[in-house]
């Protein structure tokens, strides 16, 4: 939810009052989906587990529970797929709006000519990129 994040440009008129800019996006269901399908991963690994260990002799006397069991690890699996897959797309697309450069674009002042406008910072995306690799 990028909007609700803002950042405050100094005047380039001595005097001005500072303007408070917002970002622009909101990228959160991505981000949502992948972290509430590991929650829910989380959860049936842990139901199959107590499952395994606690009632075995139910698992292997029922022909149906182990194919269900085949069924649903499948579904996660795929589900997994497309979650990372989302997520890769979301942070790619908060990567392009945070982008010094974007952001420069954006502000009306620097489009003046005469103005040099630079960042002093750029945002680090290093642990973001590790969550789209898990």
């Amino acid at each position: 939810r990028l909007y609700q994040v803002s950042f405050t440009m100094q005047p380039c008129n001595e005097g001005s009052e500072p303007l408070t800019l917002y970002l622009v996006g909101d990228f959160s269901a991505p981000a949502e989906f992948f972290v509430t399908l590991g929650v829910f991963s989380f959860l049936y690994s842990m139901a199959a587990l107590v499952l395994y260990l606690r009632f075995h002799s139910l698992y292997t006397e029922n022909t149906k529970l182990p194919f269900t069991d085949f069924c649903v690890t499948v579904c996660f699996a795929f589900f997994w797929l497309v979650a990372a897959a989302a997520w890769g797309k979301g942070l790619s697309d908060v990567k392009a709006a945070t982008r010094p450069s974007t952001l420069i674009s954006a502000i009306a002042a620097c489009q003046d000519s005469g103005v040099e406008c630079k960042a002093i910072t750029t945002p680090a995306m290093g642990l973001a990129n590790i969550s789209v690799v898990r």
